[in-house]
């Protein structure tokens, strides 16, 4: 039996990551901040919970993630912590940074200091790139970050890259573009317009209000995406990888496919607001994931129209709705 740590377990790709590895036979460490049960929502709709090992530590907290380490001698480790919002970024750029890039530093640091025979993945971003001016973005294109979660992801995807080469340590970073899933908090644009809108379709509300939807966004199904951080650590070679659907759908569009699935007229309810402008956005997102074909063998099979209706679809099934759609 392999053992795993991942830190950040209650998040979105903590508790898909927990519920693949557990179904490999895996034996999870879960860390996370906080272990109430306000924190630990994503591991109780995946039935999960009862199966991790929960610790509550903070991976900013050298001395405590070395404790970790040793007393666990993990195969794998997966670094998921820190803020990933990229719209609170800009409202707590200093906490975003020393989140995203001390942690970081803190796990490779412990790697290195211990010595053991332990693979280890960071959680990189699309938003490392930045703009591309509408161009794709491959593992070559140069970064040029546009918020402080881009900056402070950029900065420890630097960190992994310059400790694999100094110390000889296995580690990797995905560059995962957007994935979505049910489990993503309720200030993801994408789960806002879910919500909103399952809320509207029962009468309970009456308007959606935006920002600027004419963005382009590659979005992909984040249980996919948790398969392509473990194939990572499968490898004989540490490398980095960009994950992504290699489609990418205006925002607009993702609006209307949730919209359809609910049988309504996206335009009849959704209204934008200057106020829901970010300081600085990025207005088209391209990428090409072929690397991670022709090397993991990973390809995703659903695009950002499938993500909008299984959402939709998962939203209506958690709060056991019967609207007869």
């Amino acid at each position: 039996m392999k053992t795993a740590v991942i830190f950040g377990v209650s998040g979105q790709d903590g508790a898909f990551l927990s519920r693949l590895l557990l179904e490999k036979q895996y034996r999870v460490i879960g860390v996370c901040r906080n272990t109430g049960n306000a924190f630990l929502n994503n591991l109780d709709l995946l039935n999960i919970r009862h199966r991790i090992e929960l610790i509550p530590s903070s991976i900013g907290h050298f001395d405590h993630v070395k404790q970790i380490v040793q007393e666990y001698k993990p195969d794998e480790i997966y670094n998921l912590a820190g803020q990933s919002s990229v719209s609170r970024s800009f409202e707590e750029p200093v906490a975003t940074f020393e989140g995203i890039s001390i942690g970081t530093l803190n796990l490779l640091e412990t790697v290195r200091t211990l010595n053991l025979p332990v693979k280890l993945y960071n959680a990189g971003s699309g938003d490392c790139f930045g703009n591309t001016r509408g161009r794709v973005a491959t593992e070559e294109t140069p970064f040029n970050p546009a918020s402080p979660y881009g900056v402070a992801k950029a900065c420890a995807f630097w960190q992994v890259a310059a400790y694999r080469d100094a110390y000889g340590i296995f580690a990797c970073t995905g560059l995962l573009f957007n994935h979505e899933s049910h489990l993503r908090p309720a200030q993801f644009v994408t789960q806002k317009i879910v919500k909103t809108a399952c809320r509207i379709a029962q009468g309970k509300c009456s308007e959606l209000i935006l920002g600027n939807i004419g963005i382009e966004r590659d979005w992909g199904w984040a249980p996919e995406y948790v398969v392509a951080m473990w194939k990572m650590l499968q490898q004989e070679t540490p490398d980095d990888y960009i994950i992504a659907t290699g489609t990418t759908i205006r925002l607009e569009d993702f609006i209307r496919a949730v919209f359809q699935r609910l049988n309504l007229d996206w335009k009849k309810y959704v209204t934008t607001d200057h106020r829901f402008l970010r300081p600085s956005d990025i207005a088209t997102i391209r990428a090409n994931p072929q690397k991670a074909e022709d090397r993991l063998g990973w390809k995703a099979k659903f695009t950002g129209y499938d993500v909008a209706r299984m959402m939709v679809e998962a939203e209506l099934n958690i709060e056991g709705n019967q609207l007869g759609l």
